[in-house]
């Protein structure tokens, strides 16, 4: 059995920790989960992704409730299927589907995630980037799956559904080294019906353009989009598609925030990545990781993360060798296929 410090990162570790060992068929210990945190112990979108393993491999686990500081999870073999889950409130539907996207690499069975929760909210990848940034990376490698979002969950009430569907995947090594040049920029902008009076949409998307017409020369399209949901929100989210990668950066509304600023902060985010060489943002490259060290390949990124630190040392626990080499303007994170 594996055993893991949950001490060393955050809810990332435990996510990923799972999905490793149901993707190599051994059991891990995890103990002091999210232990430096200031409220240690399991949260709603964690339990729900070991439950959404356990069901995928027919697992047995212990620990899978909030507050847990300790989960044994002992994989069977994957079994896929449909499952179907509420993370409760506005738990985030994005890292639940992150903790099963890996298992695509060690599945010869088709299997889907229906999730209820939060799609847009803080401390996590909004579902937009999933689904326009994240996959249609992989998908050039080989990955074979898809996101559907039938409603968005804003905080705090979330009820939110999407679902993730995934086809086993036989994926090459990633080539993630140089972004190529800029093709094209969209601006997808999101908000709750209740702000279209307002026109808060517009107004995201026009504050994203503006901060984005006088620094590049590349068509620049948008998405305005009126939604219903539980809980007011908003959400701008830049996609910079390059001609060996994609990019995203996004800003979630808030209270007495101008819709304006907030379409301004998604661009903003995306010229100082445009002015570095790296070519993943940093989100990507701690999102990558698993798919790295399992297809092979390189990537380079403007910035190194601590996600990126502890999920080397967890890989490294399962066998996997990840050679990181730091630059003065990017990091190169590289593997070998095992």
């Amino acid at each position: 059995m594996k055993r893991i410090d949950g001490r060393a990162g955050g809810g990332q570790l435990v996510r990923l920790a799972v999905a490793l060992a149901a993707m190599e068929g051994v059991p891990v210990r995890i103990d002091h989960v999210r232990g430096a945190r200031d409220q240690p112990g399991l949260r709603a979108q964690h339990v729900t992704a070991i439950r959404i393993i356990g069901a995928l491999t027919d697992a047995d686990y212990e620990g899978a409730e909030v507050g847990s500081e300790t989960v044994i999870f002992r994989p069977g073999q994957i079994v896929g299927g449909e499952v179907e889950v509420d993370v409760g409130t506005a738990g985030s539907i994005s890292l639940v589907f992150d903790a099963a996207l890996p298992l695509a690499m060690a599945t010869d069975t088709e299997f889907s995630v229906a999730a209820t929760g939060g799609t847009d909210v803080k401390w996590s990848p909004p579902i937009g980037y999933h689904r326009f940034v994240k996959l249609l990376f992989l998908r050039r490698f080989g990955l074979a799956a898809e996101i559907s979002v039938e409603r968005r969950g804003f905080y705090p009430q979330g009820g939110g559904l999407a679902t993730l569907s995934v086809s086993p995947s036989d994926m090459a090594p990633i080539n993630g080294l140089e972004r190529g040049a800029l093709e094209a920029v969209t601006i997808h902008s999101t908000a709750t019906a209740d702000l279209q009076e307002a026109e808060v949409p517009t107004r995201q998307a026009n504050g994203a353009r503006d901060a984005l017409e006088s620094a590049i020369d590349v068509p620049i399209a948008t998405r305005i989009e009126s939604v219903d949901s539980d809980s007011t929100g908003t959400v701008v989210l830049v996609v910079a598609e390059y001609e060996h990668s994609v990019a995203g950066f996004d800003a979630l509304g808030e209270p007495g925030w101008p819709a304006e600023d907030v379409g301004e902060a998604a661009a903003q985010q995306f010229r100082r990545f445009h002015q570095a060489t790296g070519a993943v943002d940093r989100h990507l490259a701690d999102q990558l990781l698993p798919f790295l060290a399992r297809s092979g390949g390189s990537i380079t990124t403007p910035t190194l993360t601590d996600h990126v630190r502890s999920s080397r040392t967890l890989l490294e626990t399962f066998g996997y060798e990840l050679d990181i080499q730091t630059d003065t303007d990017r990091t190169r994170i590289s593997a070998g296929s095992p």
